[in-house]
């Protein structure tokens, strides 16, 4: 008996082997990529940013950039027009190969959008980018269903770790999106590996340089400042669903009376336009990296946050591209920022909190935005974050940005029914797309 036990392990320990160097393997590839293509992504950012604030006047011409947009997208990208749902649906219901112009079309929209003054990020396009890559390899390596659906986290790892500099956050977020209250293990270690090696390659051109965020002073722990902490993630949570709902209040709004995509950006383009015209400011456009960073250790309108939502659910519900999740860091801070006057919690502290606690909400993601908040900000305020993120988690309900979320495991049990699933998950996930 014990020489089969052996026998056994040691045939279990074999395959474990050469799983972990076929992904190995995989995960290298789907790094280079990506990291690469991240690299370039993210300069290309950069260049535009600082051309648009050198140039406001670009900002009239936001109208035809965004009828080009949705012109190229109705002729070419019908296929791929679900961005990041399109991923998800994927992984759950694998069809065919995400077509490889998933990429250049997003690419060449979300760099459109920031260059002509539209409100967006630039995390959905780093996850399109790496999922498109990344599934290429279904075909050259004829992967199975199942090797596929790894491949598919491994791509949204790659593209999300690589694009903020975060791998760790990278790899659990990817494990963690794709079913709300339920984690994929059998892909850890792919996600891991794909998140480290295109962070790495990213870094290696040295064309492009993340941003780097302090908090200067840290609360202590005690009961009084955990229940300021709740209070404050609960706040977040709120603020992460109105994200959730308005970006898709808008989309439906514009679906329903414009029936011919490519003018939904253009119309959308001409309101956005002559709103940042009268504002005066172009405060509320683009990624704002400079009032995140601002918020740490300034005080900021307490309308600052209000105003980028608006901006950024406006902007993506009319058919712009980019991705959420800068936009989010940006209302989190400037929300922990305003929060100041009433949460007698550090105003840096408030801010990193927000920063990953919106957007915890917004995505259902708790456990990565809590990471990402250590990698980011340091272990010292872990705990902190931790309660932001997981108390917003709570309080941002059963939707969220990416309407093709499955809810595995409710978030508290008033919302299971005899099978333990929520009762209104197919009506949530009908109303969001």
């Amino acid at each position: 008996m014990n020489t089969i036990k052996k026998l056994f392990l040691s045939i279990e320990q074999s395959f474990s082997l050469l799983f972990l160097l076929k992904w190995l393997a995989i995960c290298l590839l789907v790094g280079i990529f990506t990291g690469s293509a991240s690299a370039g992504f993210l300069w290309s950012l950069e260049w535009v940013t600082n051309y648009r604030e050198a140039n406001v006047w670009i900002i009239a011409l936001l109208p035809i950039a965004g009828f080009f947009i949705g012109l190229s997208y109705y002729l070419y990208g019908a296929s791929v027009v679900k961005g990041n749902n399109l991923l998800l649906d994927e992984y759950h219901t694998p069809k065919k190969v995400i077509p490889f112009k998933m990429a250049p079309l997003v690419y060449i929209g979300t760099i459109l959008t920031h260059l002509f003054g539209g409100s967006a990020g630039r995390e959905g396009t780093a996850v399109q980018i790496g999922g498109a890559i990344a599934d290429q390899f279904t075909k050259i390596f004829k992967l199975s269903n199942s090797d596929r659906k790894i491949l598919l986290i491994t791509g949204i790892s790659a593209g999300f770790a690589s694009v903020f500099g975060t791998p760790l956050a990278g790899a659990i977020f990817a494990l963690e999106v794709l079913i709300i209250g339920r984690i994929k293990f059998d892909a850890i270690i792919p996600s891991f590996l794909a998140a480290i090696f295109a962070t790495y390659f990213c870094d290696v051109w040295q064309i492009s340089h993340h941003t780097h965020y302090h908090i200067n002073t840290v609360a202590n722990l005690t009961p009084i400042t955990v229940f300021w902490a709740v209070l404050a993630g609960i706040i977040f949570g709120l603020v992460g669903m109105l994200f959730s709902k308005s970006s898709h209040f808008w989309g439906n709004l514009f679906k329903k009376h414009i029936s011919y995509p490519p003018l939904r950006p253009f119309i959308g383009g001409v309101i956005l336009a002559i709103i940042v015209y009268l504002m005066g400011t172009t405060k509320y456009i683009g990624l704002g990296v400079p009032t995140i960073v601002e918020a740490f250790s300034t005080n900021l309108n307490s309308y600052d946050f209000i105003l980028k939502l608006l901006f950024t659910t406006f902007t993506l519900g009319a058919g712009f591209k980019g991705g959420e999740v800068t936009p989010l860091f940006y209302i989190g801070a400037t929300l922990g920022n305003a929060l100041i006057w009433f949460i007698p919690l550090p105003i840096g502290l408030l801010a990193g909190m927000g920063f990953v606690g919106v957007f915890a909400g917004a995505t259902n993601t708790p456990i990565a935005c809590t990471i990402m908040g250590i990698e980011l900000f340091g272990i010292e305020s872990g705990v902190f974050i931790a309660i932001a993120c997981t108390t917003s988690y709570l309080f941002s309900g059963h939707s969220g940005i990416y309407a093709s979320q499955i809810i595995g495991s409710p978030k508290h049990v008033f919302f299971k029914n005899e099978k333990g699933l929520l009762l209104n998950n197919v009506k949530n996930k009908r109303d969001n797309k």
